[in-house]
């Protein structure tokens, strides 16, 4: 006997990216973009998931928000506690609203309006990618200063009443020829002379010794969320163990607090800032092609809805990125 085989209508049953037979009613396109965003979604929970964990581990000594991102372009010396951030995020949402009206003017095949919307967005995004890196140049350069011991703990300097105090405020330079190895005097490693901190430990030490209304603190918070600072005679104790003079923050040492604090910003922010840049050159190949005519032609701006949805995506992972490490 012969079997009867019956193959049900492929263009009903199936998806071949057609516009007769599409899931949820969207377009290969957008779908496929909904799948790398919910793929990248996944990749952005991983990252902050292990900066949750590791700074609840390393609470005690994790940095405070406050006293790190204190900077405010063309106003040097005044502090301005997350002031700048606040404005960089106020850009990127505003960015995501330029954005919206972009895809509604292409809903409405408004040529015009759509190059405007898409223009104002993409300045936006430079806006953002260029505050990112100057709060890296401001983050890596430091501030203050501080030494490290022998154990790895940090030590920072304050006044009396809990105001820090910068390296340069009481180091002194002592008469000691500091000279860097090259590969014609070296044994071991090559070392720039910029690689070298301003000061050494010894300079450090007898600008303390001569400062005797200057205190240190710790990494170390207190039950009111405060660094803790230790009396005169508990810091000289302290500032024997010096090892290491500790100028900004890189993936070595911080001079904000815990290492880790500085591995996780430069890896969360450099990746997301990677996102925000890659939207802006995607968002210019499409502003171009609207100038042109291109969706004009096609009668259909569907791709500006397409980098519209990733565009929304990176500003909502800025927001959660935000929360974690300047809000929380």
């Amino acid at each position: 006997m012969e079997a009867t085989v019956t193959t049900a209508n492929n263009d009903e049953k199936t998806w071949g990216g057609g516009e007769h037979s599409q899931p949820l009613g969207a377009s290969y396109g957008k779908m496929m973009m909904w799948f790398f965003i919910v793929s990248d979604a996944l990749t952005f929970s991983g990252f902050l998931g292990a900066y949750g964990f590791s700074r609840f581990k390393f609470i005690e000594t994790w940095p405070l928000a406050d006293e790190v991102f204190t900077h405010f372009p063309f106003m040097h010396g005044v502090s301005a506690p997350m002031y700048y951030v606040a404005l960089m995020t106020f850009i990127l949402i505003f960015s995501s609203v330029t954005m919206v009206l972009a895809v509604d003017a292409g809903h409405q095949l408004k040529k015009t309006k759509v190059a405007i919307y898409m223009f104002l967005t993409i300045i936006g995004g430079l806006i953002f990618v260029g505050s990112q890196a100057w709060e890296w140049k401001n983050f890596i350069k430091g501030e203050y200063g501080a030494v490290e011991t022998k154990g790895g703990s940090l030590l920072q300097f304050v006044k009396a009443d809990g105001t820090r105090v910068a390296l340069a405020d009481f180091a002194v330079k002592l008469p000691e020829q500091r000279e860097a190895l090259t590969r014609s005097h070296g044994t071991w490693f090559v070392q720039d002379a910029e690689t070298q901190p301003t000061y050494t430990v010894a300079e450090i030490q007898a600008g303390f010794k001569a400062h005797p209304d200057v205190l240190i603190r710790t990494e170390t918070l207190t039950a009111e969320k405060k660094k803790t600072v230790l009396t005169r005679a508990e810091s000289e104790a302290r500032l024997v163990d010096a090892k290491y003079v500790v100028e900004g923050a890189n993936l070595t040492r911080n001079e904000y607090g815990s290492k880790l604090f500085a591995d996780f910003f430069f890896f969360i922010t450099g990746f997301h800032g990677f996102h925000v840049f890659s939207g802006v050159i995607i968002n210019i190949i499409i502003f171009f092609n609207v100038l042109l005519g291109t969706y004009e032609k096609r009668r259909s701006y569907e791709m500006v809805e397409k980098v519209g949805l990733y565009w929304h995506f990176v500003d909502l992972v800025w927001v959660f990125v935000f929360t974690v490490f300047y809000l929380v």
